[in-house]
């Protein structure tokens, strides 16, 4: 396995995924991917920011690439990856002051560490998009599979995100003014 993970200590923002994909896994650099391109541009963030460990961390819920299944799809995250090393990554992440949770997998690694978002997401019987707590955001999954979800629920980019940049901007603008 290769473990495709950014982190640094004083990281402010924290993105959970899924898990890398095969392109990424080859790279070693998250969301090395057109995924990575969309997200970027969901977040309002330049590729110095966002690969920049110091402001930015990236945990997926499995940190190496699961493989492929007889479709040629990309394996759901490995069950044991989220809860052998999440808790460990986040003891040392302790600056964080928004998460980003990206796709269902993301979710519900979250709600098993979180019996508040478990109910909600429960009471809900789908996914719940925008802020799940004042400092946490689940959105999709930025990949091209979204696509019909993203039509289907404009919003999410006409309202949601836009409110989400800007939060973004004002966290790395209150803590670095030269990293905005």
């Amino acid at each position: 396995p290769r473990p495709i993970v950014q982190a640094s200590a004083p990281a402010k923002l924290l993105i959970i995924g899924q898990a890398p994909g095969f392109r990424v896994q080859m790279s070693g650099r998250p969301f090395d991917d057109p995924s990575g391109v969309r997200l970027r541009a969901w977040l309002g963030l330049s590729p110095a920011q966002f690969y920049n460990p110091e402001l930015v961390a990236i945990a997926p819920t499995g940190f190496c690439y699961p493989g492929r299944d007889s479709r040629g799809a990309d394996l759901p995250p490995r069950p044991e990856c989220a809860p052998l090393w999440r808790r460990k990554l986040l003891s040392h992440l302790r600056q964080i002051r928004l998460t980003v949770l990206l796709g269902s997998y993301a979710m519900r690694e979250d709600s098993r560490a979180n019996p508040a978002a478990k109910e909600r997401a429960q009471a809900k019987q789908s996914p719940v998009w925008g802020y799940v707590q004042p400092d946490k955001i689940a959105l999709p999954h930025p990949s091209w599979r979204n696509n019909a979800l993203l039509k289907r629920e404009p919003w999410i980019e006409a309202e949601l995100l836009p409110l989400l940049r800007v939060q973004i901007q004002s966290i790395l603008a209150s803590e670095d003014p030269g990293a905005v």
